[in-house]
C-alpha cells in the first residue's frame, strides 16, 4: 500500500504525547502523503500551531470560527478532503464527547461529519485510560465501527509504568495502510516463513546463508493490511514489524518444518520466503571444536526436510501453496520445474546475481510463476513487490474458483 497521494487529516488533542505527532506527520510527509491538521485549543499548549504547520506544509485549523469572512464550512470541506481522519493523541475528553455525539469544537463537529476510515489513538495517564468511564467510552466506539489503536505499556510521562502510552509511529503508519488498503484478503489465513535457518556445528558455529527475512516480513505486512490473519515462522533476523501478526521464532530448518507441520492445516494460503539450508552437519559437537581439531576436521552433511516439497504433497485442495526459488542460471526453467516437482501453486523467482535482487537488499527483481501465466517485474522495493505477489494470488484464486 502506497500512501502517495492519500490525504490524511490529523486531529491533535492536548496531551504531552502531542509532541510526538511531529514525527507521524514528518514520516506521512516522507512517504509522498498530503497531510492537514486539526489541533485543539489544549494542544496548542504543548505544541505550536508554526511547528505542525511548517512539518506539515499546510495550514492549520485551530478554531470552527476562525474567520468570519470565510465561506468554507472547515468541518465539512476537510472531510471532502481528507481519505482517513487520525486522532493522536486522543485524550479522555475527545473520546468522551466523541462517545457521546458533543461538538462543541472544529475537531469533534469534523468527527461526527466524517463518513471515512477513522483512527483514534489514546493517549493518557494509566488510570484515567483504565478508568471505566473511559473504557466504556471506547467501547461504544468500537462497536459504532470507529477503529482504536490500544496504546502501549511503558514509562509514562507522569513517572508511573502502566499503559497508555503513546504507540510508535510505525505501528501507526501501518494502521493508516491497513485501513485505505483494499480487503481482498479478509477472512483468508495466511502462513508465512520468512529468513535463513542455522545448522549447528557446534554450541557457537553454524552454516547459514544471507537472507536477512525482508521479504518474508513485508509479505506479512502487506496480507494484514488487506485484511487477512497472518502467522509468520521466521528465522534469526534482525527485524521489528508493528503489525499485529503471530510470529514463531525458529532457528534450525528441522525446527521450522515441525512448526509448519502443525500449523499447516489452519491456513488458506501457504507461502515459503525462507531460505531454508538444504542441508544439515550430520554429527553435533557438543562442546566447542578447537582451533587444533580443524586440520583433521571432515563435515559430513544429511539433507534436511524439503518444507515446500512436504506443503505441495499435503495440501489440501482449498489451499495455495507459494514457493520461493532463488536461482543463478535459467531462471524460468528451473523455477518451472520446481513448480511440478513440489506440487506448489506458484513460484516467486529470481536471479540473485542481479544487482538489486536477492538477499540482504531492500529491493528485489521477480519473475511469478504458475502453471498457467508468468509475470516478469523489474526492480521493486521488497514492499512493491510483495503487492504484486498478493495481486497474482488473489488473481489466480479467482481463475481457480471459475474453473
Amino acid at each position: 500500500m502506497s500512501l502517495k497521494n492519500k490525504n490524511v487529516l490529523i486531529g491533535i488533542c492536548g496531551g504531552i504525547a502531542a509532541y510526538k505527532v511531529c514525527e507521524l506527520i514528518r514520516l506521512l510527509r516522507k512517504l509522498e502523503a498530503n497531510v492537514k491538521i486539526i489541533m485543539t485549543q489544549n494542544a496548542q499548549k504543548f505544541i505550536t500551531p508554526l511547528t505542525v504547520q511548517t512539518l506539515s506544509q499546510n495550514r492549520v485549523y485551530l478554531d470552527t470560527f476562525e474567520s468570519e469572512y470565510s465561506y468554507d464550512i472547515e468541518h465539512i470541506s476537510l472531510t471532502n478532503w481528507a481519505d482517513i481522519l487520525i486522532v493522536a493523541p486522543a485524550t479522555a475528553n475527545i473520546i468522551g464527547k466523541f462517545a457521546n455525539g458533543i461538538a462543541d469544537d472544529l475537531l469533534s463537529t469534523t468527527f461526527l461529519a466524517f463518513n471515512k476510515p477513522i483512527l483514534v489513538v489514546p493517549a493518557m495517564n494509566s488510570n484515567m485510560f483504565e478508568n471505566r468511564i473511559v473504557q466504556a467510552n471506547i467501547q461504544k466506539l468500537k462497536q459504532m465501527g470507529i477503529n482504536v489503536l490500544e496504546p502501549d505499556a511503558g514509562l509514562l510521562a507522569c513517572g508511573v509504568y502502566g499503559k497508555g502510552r503513546y504507540p510508535e509511529n510505525q505501528k501507526i503508519i501501518i494502521e493508516i495502510e491497513r485501513l485505505l488498503e483494499k480487503k481482498d484478503l479478509e477472512g483468508k489465513s495466511i502462513l508465512i516463513t520468512a529468513g535463513p535457518t542455522r545448522e549447528y556445528l557446534d554450541p557457537v558455529r553454524f552454516i547459514s546463508n544471507r537472507s536477512s527475512g525482508k521479504m518474508g516480513f513485508a509479505l506479512a505486512e502487506e496480507a494484514y493490511k488487506r485484511g487477512a490473519k497472518v502467522t509468520l515462522i521466521s528465522g534469526p533476523v534482525n527485524i521489528q514489524t508493528y503489525a499485529d501478526i503471530k510470529i514463531i521464532n525458529v532457528e534450525t530448518a528441522s525446527q521450522m518444518y515441525d512448526e509448519v507441520k502443525k500449523m499447516k492445516d489452519e491456513h488458506d494460503i501457504l507461502i515459503f520466503s525462507a531460505a531454508v539450508a538444504d542441508f544439515r552437519p550430520k554429527n553435533f559437537k557438543e562442546s566447542k571444536i578447537k582451533k587444533d581439531q580443524w586440520q583433521n576436521l571432515h563435515i559430513e552433511l544429511e539433507k534436511n526436510p524439503d518444507i515446500l516439497k512436504y506443503a505441495g504433497e499435503t495440501k489440501k485442495d482449498w489451499q495455495i501453496v507459494v514457493g520461493f526459488s532463488a536461482e543463478t542460471e535459467n531462471v524460468v526453467e528451473n523455477s518451472q520445474k520446481k513448480l511440478y516437482e513440489k506440487n506448489a501453486d506458484l513460484i516467486v523467482a529470481n536471479n540473485v546475481l542481479q544487482e538489486g535482487a536477492g538477499f540482504d537488499v531492500d529491493t528485489n527483481i521477480v519473475t511469478l510463476i504458475s502453471k498457467d501465466k508468468i509475470l516478469e517485474f523489474s526492480k521493486l522495493t521488497k514492499r512493491e513487490v510483495a503487492s504484486k505477489i498478493f495481486d497474482f494470488i488473489v488473481d489466480y484464486l479467482c481463475r481457480k474458483e471459475q474453473r
